[in-house]
């Protein structure tokens, strides 16, 4: 599969969009990078820069569609609603528990409807959230042969259910730390948790990586400084386009070739 090179950062706090003028705008040192595809036979680009990667959960690292759309839909027939299509459902989701349930309920639900709805969504869904979830293709694969680079997982799903799914799945050894929509004051796109985790990394912006699959971890890490790399088997993916990332990815194995630099050591 081929990995393509998107156009580069934006200044933090600059939404990303894709136009003529995107096609060649500075890196994080000042160097101009170009906005073109990677042909299969070019050398691979290296973003040696890099010495540690930010995850985002759902879409990214994992599966977790179905176990998303049949805990919403148990949440509405507990509210006497009617259940909705799964893929109006799946375009719900990457801004947290809160926004999903109010999205699925509609603008004419009461704000106590919605808390309601969230509590008995949060109750459902962890007690059915691994019934379908899997680790996508390659995902262990690749953090296997990242071991010894700072990783962390940065999600908007409340972090306690994400912590549990990552043991559960068996990859939590791999991570230093795992946040959550409920983690910090602000959700992403805003840049405070991406800033948190530089800060334990001792790392600065320009050397990290955020991977994910949604507009929202473009713009997280447009906002923060830090690189950004999309998957295109995500839920949010349809979107890359018009928020596009620095790198585009249809498998994370592929990100490995990319990533040559030594990692950061954390602050004693």
């Amino acid at each position: 599969m081929a990995v393509r090179f998107c156009s580069s950062k934006v200044a933090p706090g600059k939404q990303s969009v894709a136009s003529e003028r995107d096609r060649e705008r500075l890196s994080p040192g000042g160097k101009k990078l170009n906005h073109h595809k990677r042909i299969m036979g070019d050398p691979i680009t290296s973003f040696s820069e890099v010495r540690a990667l930010i995850f985002d959960l759902d879409g990214t690292l994992i599966d977790s569609k179905l176990d998303l759309a049949l805990s919403v839909n148990a949440t509405l027939a507990e509210l006497g609603r009617d259940p909705l299509p799964h893929d109006q459902i799946f375009s719900y989701v990457g801004q947290g528990a809160p926004a999903l349930i109010a999205r699925a309920l509609g603008s004419d639900a009461s704000e106590q409807d919605c808390l309601i709805g969230l509590e008995f969504f949060i109750k459902y869904y962890s007690a059915h959230k691994l019934d379908n979830t899997v680790l996508y293709p390659g995902v262990r694969e690749t953090l296997d042969a990242l071991k010894g680079m700072p990783m962390a997982v940065y999600t908007n799903k409340p972090v306690r259910v994400s912590r549990s799914i990552i043991q559960e799945l068996g990859v939590a050894s791999h991570f230093r730390h795992v946040y959550g929509g409920n983690s910090f004051e602000r959700k992403k796109p805003d840049p405070m948790g991406v800033e948190s985790i530089l800060r334990e990394f001792g790392a600065a912006p320009e050397q990290v990586m955020i991977v994910g699959d949604s507009e929202v971890d473009v713009q997280t890490a447009r906002n923060a400084g830090t690189w950004v790399c999309g998957v295109t088997y995500g839920f949010g993916s349809h979107l890359l386009a018009e928020y596009p990332p620095d790198l585009l990815v249809d498998n994370l194995t592929e990100l490995l070739p990319h990533l040559s630099g030594p990692p950061v050591r954390a602050p004693r």
